[in-house]
């Protein structure tokens, strides 16, 4: 804490400074001033929470001190120094707030317990003036969210009670009594391009700016909490819906120089057939034909249009995914984009469907080969060219580079489980050479087709599973050969030959050898070459 001593005589500045217990109530420093136009001066550089003031001052007295501080700093706590014991000088004080009034000369009892009710006193409002600036926060934070969800309430055909009461209360609109227009903005493009992605910071700048654009009892607008994009203007018995539609449109692209689309719906006495009709007007629209002309769409100027199901294309889509060919994915999009455009363009409605489908088919493959992180995965949703238009390429790209990245993950996936699978089958041979293994045992305990295993194995080992089965039980047969106890026949049996004669003729087009002759070899090379 701070206080300030204000006097004209130096030598009662430094009585006081020497009688106070500054630190016992948690003052570190202590400021002076001659007069009342010095200390003006500190009070607002330093704003001191404790102040001593003596009443009678050259250039500005104790009385012109109280009334400045009364008005600049309301907060602190004035304790007036005097040595006169004067009514006049008293009343002043009292009227203009001041804690307390001590007379000259000072006793150091009386000043600090004079000094610790001030401080004490100056906590406790503290406290209380922080509380209520939180409450007062805490209220104004949560105001804009208390009328985003009653009026996207109102939206709906199930609005919550009280909903109509309090649009009635608040802004003197009567739903059924009241013609009702909504205007629809999505702030995609917007996030998109200025935000990254961010709804909630392209809400924060774009509310203001179609706020300031209402004229005074024309509307409100809000954020529309059940969609995640939507920013609503609900407006009531306009003469124009046009021309504040336009008004909007305007003070969007004079704020952030953004062509968003402004939908409107047509005037309805409920507020929920008026919503819905500047819904179908902003999902059905042309996106490309509607911001080429002036980005305002009406409810009368659309039509209903076939709406392409990227799940109908689940199985092209899934075979160009198994292929690895971004070839054969770029075809297949390309084809599907033609189909979109033949029927009317790309809307709303449609991305909405194109993203929610691919989301769920991704989920599906990401699924099928056991991959559980997707994070590096594109969104697909960059659309927008700087300006806030809809871009027909942008879009064609962003999903071409989608298909491109899971191509590449399942490939990269699917290449490891089959390098892992051939690997497990290379062991469970090594584990299995003793008996006849299969092919068909393998497939089934393995999940892949024989056709598959013949091919991957042979590419991985370059040989058939027959000749390494065959080539393992020879490496054991040759580890067991150096066991002089051991007869040929019972060797054989031991790998897996049920006919030693036919384990010879094995081994020797193996090794070049018989067995015998193979272990006679080994005996003379240990005891330094063949004998005479």
């Amino acid at each position: 804490m701070k206080a300030i001593i204000i006097d004209d005589e130096k030598h009662v500045r430094g009585v006081l400074r020497m009688l106070a217990d500054w630190e016992r109530f948690g003052i570190g420093e202590v400021l002076e001033a001659r007069d009342g136009e010095e200390a003006k001066k500190l009070i607002a550089e330093h704003r001191p929470e404790i102040v001593f003031t003596d009443m009678n001052m050259p250039n500005l007295d104790g009385i012109g001190l109280l009334e400045w501080l009364r008005e600049h700093a309301g907060d602190s706590k004035t304790i007036v120094i005097s040595a006169y014991d004067d009514f006049h000088y008293m009343r002043n004080a009292i009227y203009y707030g001041s804690f307390d009034y001590i007379l000259k000369p000072m006793e150091a009892d009386v000043l600090n317990e004079t000094l610790g009710r001030a401080v004490e006193t100056w906590r406790r409002e503290a406290i209380s003036r922080l509380s209520a600036f939180e409450n007062d926060r805490i209220a104004s934070a949560a105001k804009p969210l208390y009328w985003d969800r009653v009026l996207s309430s109102l939206l709906g055909r199930s609005p919550a009670p009280e909903a109509a009461e309090r649009l009635a209360r608040e802004f003197g609109a009567v739903p059924g009594r009241d013609l009702f227009t909504v205007l629809l903005i999505s702030v995609r493009a917007y996030a998109a391009v200025k935000s990254s992605g961010k709804m909630e910071d392209a809400f924060a700048a774009l509310l203001p700016v179609c706020a300031e654009a209402l004229q005074p009892g024309e509307g409100v607008a809000f954020r529309h909490t059940a969609k995640p994009d939507e920013l609503a203007i609900l407006a009531w018995n306009l003469k124009d819906a046009d021309a504040l539609a336009k008004r909007i449109h305007a003070a969007v692209w004079q704020a952030a120089r953004m062509k968003l689309l402004v939908a409107v719906g047509r005037a309805a006495r409920q507020i929920a057939d008026a919503y819905e009709s500047a819904l179908d007007a902003m999902m059905r629209c042309d996106l490309q034909s509607a911001f080429k002309a002036r980005a305002v769409v009406r409810f009368e100027d659309v039509e209903p249009r076939p709406v392409l199901h990227l799940l109908d294309y689940a199985q092209d889509l899934t075979l160009a995914l198994q292929s690895g060919s971004a070839e054969g994915a770029d075809r297949l999009l390309d084809r599907v984009l033609e189909t979109v455009k033949a029927s009317g363009g790309m809307t709303f409605e449609q991305v909405h469907n194109w993203e929610s489908q691919y989301r769920l088919l991704q989920a599906r493959w990401l699924q099928e080969y056991d991959i559980r992180d997707s994070r590096g995965l594109s969104g697909g949703e960059g659309y927008w060219d700087e300006d806030g238009s809809f871009s027909m390429r942008r879009f064609r790209d962003e999903k071409r580079r989608q298909f491109h990245e899971l191509i590449r993950l399942l490939h990269d996936v699917k290449y490891k489980k089959e390098k892992n699978s051939i690997r497990e089958i290379e062991s469970y041979l090594r584990q299995n050479y003793k008996r006849e293994v299969t092919l068909q045992e393998i497939a089934e305990r393995f999940y892949l087709s024989r056709e598959y295993i013949s091919r991957k194995f042979r590419q991985e080992f370059g040989l058939t599973i027959t000749d390494y089965v065959t080539q393992v039980r020879i490496e054991k047969a040759k580890e067991l050969l150096e066991n002089p106890h051991l007869k040929v026949y019972e060797i054989a049996d031991y790998v897996g030959y049920q006919n030693d004669k036919y384990f010879i003729k094995v081994f020797k087009r193996a090794e070049g050898v018989t067995p015998s002759e193979y272990v006679r070899t080994r005996a003379e090379m240990k005891r330094g070459g063949p004998s005479d």
